[in-house]
Formats: structure tokens, sequence, C-alpha cells
């Protein structure tokens, strides 16, 4: 058992020091950059949906209430 946990760690560790292709610093730069901006981008589309859902309901209660 403990052998195959060894085996395995190994094979772990020599697959990521030769087969993975890791990326230059300016890719991965531009990578962040890019993922930042999406995230933005992505809350600030939830940010009015939200805001419109709770005018929308709000409106609705008040309506409701009269």
């Amino acid at each position: 058992m403990m052998e195959k946990v060894k085996t395995y760690i190994l094979d772990s560790i020599e697959e990521i020091r030769t087969k993975v292709s890791w990326p230059k610093f300016n890719e991965l730069q531009s990578s962040a950059i890019l993922v930042l901006v999406a995230s933005l981008i992505f809350a600030i589309i939830i940010m009015l949906v939200d805001i419109s859902f709770m005018n929308g309901l709000s409106w609705l209660y008040n309506e409701a209430a009269k």
C-alpha cells in the first residue's frame, strides 16, 4: 500500500516537472488581468440585476399594500 502511494507521488512530481507546460510570466499576467476584468463585469451585471429585482419587488409590495 505505501509503495503505491510513494510511486504515485513520485510519478506526479515527474509529470509536473516534465510534461506540464507552464505559462510564461507575461501570459500569466495577461490571463490574470482578463480574469479580473471579466469578474468585475460579471459582478456589475449581477449587481444591476439584483438592484432591478429589489426595486421591482419593492414596487410590487407597495402596490399590494395599497
